[in-house]
């Protein structure tokens, strides 16, 4: 069974719950208002228990306080995710989305690591 892909709040939500491991609603909440301070704990409740009904996280409900994870790791997700937009958005071509996100802008840092792991692929 495949998981389905999350919409962009589902992955807002990820962002803040994949560092943490496992965590409440009200720990990914307080993680979340960095960026968005207007953020509501009962909208951040209410999107955990959808991600959790579509399989997105998975719930421990064994204590008082339910501890939410993620079903599927970043990595996997991630790749999941870009393999779905190589083939809607690329007609499956790895070198045309590499060069669309070169293209988007990187910074000296990202280019220097690209180059790098490009360099140990080819040894």
């Amino acid at each position: 069974m495949s998981i389905p892909k999350p919409t962009a709040a589902e992955l807002d939500l990820l962002q803040a719950l994949w560092p943490l491991g496992s965590a409440t609603a009200k720990q990914v909440h307080e993680a979340m208002l960095a960026d968005k301070p207007e953020l509501a704990y009962g909208t951040v409740l209410r999107l955990m228990q959808i991600m959790h009904t579509k399989g997105i996280l998975i719930r421990d409900e064994s204590q008082r306080s339910h501890i939410y994870a993620p079903a599927q790791a970043q990595d996997a997700l991630q790749t999941n995710l870009l393999k779905d937009l190589m083939q809607k958005a690329f007609a499956g071509s790895a070198k045309a989305l590499v060069l669309a996100a070169l293209r988007s802008g990187i910074s000296k840092k990202e280019r220097a690591e690209i180059e790098k792991i490009l360099k140990e692929e080819s040894k």
